[in-house]
């Protein structure tokens, strides 16, 4: 799955601080279909490639200066999004699309609260680029809330006919 978080850093559409990108899409999977542990291992281990150097964060970014990135923040929440993801979805034994996308959603606040904080963080502090906290959330939350509730359907759409396929799966 971090390969595929890779693939989602990489198409992209660049906005103002926070490019638009798939990565949310795989997290959401990454949690609800490898489960907690994996799910969250998986994020880490696509954190830990970056911070290395390899060139997997949206625009080719990496290396340790990469903590400086506005939007590094986003990238913690997804350890903990697809962790929380994968116990939420555990706990369903009969998964449906409103009870797998209502966990997507939980999930998704789970990467916005990190992201906006530190994106907020970063501008005012790191990069000296005034912003209040309404300007931040609305460039790091609101702008993507559309895009990234599809995400979510989507991926909840993907978790179900898996977990009805393969009963196991997760």
């Amino acid at each position: 799955m971090a390969g595929l978080t890779t693939v989602g850093a990489f198409v992209r559409i660049p906005l103002p601080y926070v490019p638009f990108t798939l990565q949310v899409l795989f997290v959401f999977l990454g949690g609800a279909l490898l489960g907690a542990r994996l799910g969250a291992l998986s994020q880490v281990v696509y954190l830990g490639l970056g911070l290395a150097g390899l060139p997997v964060f949206a625009g080719g970014a990496a290396g340790p200066a990469s903590i400086l990135m506005p939007t590094f923040g986003y990238i913690i929440g997804f350890v903990f999004a697809a962790y929380s993801i994968g116990v939420f979805t555990q706990k369903t034994h009969t998964p449906s699309f409103l009870n797998i996308f209502l966990k997507m959603l939980a999930g998704l606040v789970i990467i916005y609260l990190p992201g906006v904080v530190y994106l907020y963080l970063n501008l005012n502090l790191i990069a000296g680029r005034p912003c209040s906290f309404q300007n931040a959330l609305l460039v790091g939350c609101l702008i993507f809330l559309p895009g990234d509730v599809a995400k979510a359907a989507i991926a909840a759409f993907i978790t179900v006919k898996v977990k009805n396929r393969l009963p196991l799966a997760g």
